[in-house]
């Protein structure tokens, strides 16, 4: 799998600053309802964990059902109250953990 893209609205905010962040990962997402080419149900194999973290601590998390497209996209703001790591981990019924980070940096 590819790295995640992840955009952030402004990677420089002042303390108070709403901060938009968008990001799109490449994941097949089986639902586990269809049928291999051989007649064999194909195993569900979805995103079902999302969390995204500022210097560890957590900002956002989210638990994706069956219905989530392919190539999951994700957007969520936050409240930026100091510089770190945006950090974001998203994790497949198969244990596949895809990691992304953004730095954060302060405001004049």
């Amino acid at each position: 799998m590819s790295k995640p893209r992840i955009w952030i609205s402004n990677a420089s905010p002042k303390a108070g600053e709403v901060v938009r962040v968008r990001a799109l990962i490449e994941h097949r997402m089986e639902s586990g309802l269809r049928q291999g080419q051989d007649g064999k149900e194909i195993p569900r194999n979805i995103i079902n964990e999302f969390e995204a973290r500022l210097d560890g601590e957590l900002l956002f998390s989210w638990e994706p059902e069956t219905a989530i497209s392919q190539n999951p996209y994700i957007e969520f703001t936050f409240v930026a109250q100091k510089p770190g790591e945006l950090q974001m981990k998203w994790v497949d019924d198969e244990g596949t953990v895809i990691t992304g980070s953004q730095a954060l940096t302060a405001a004049p």
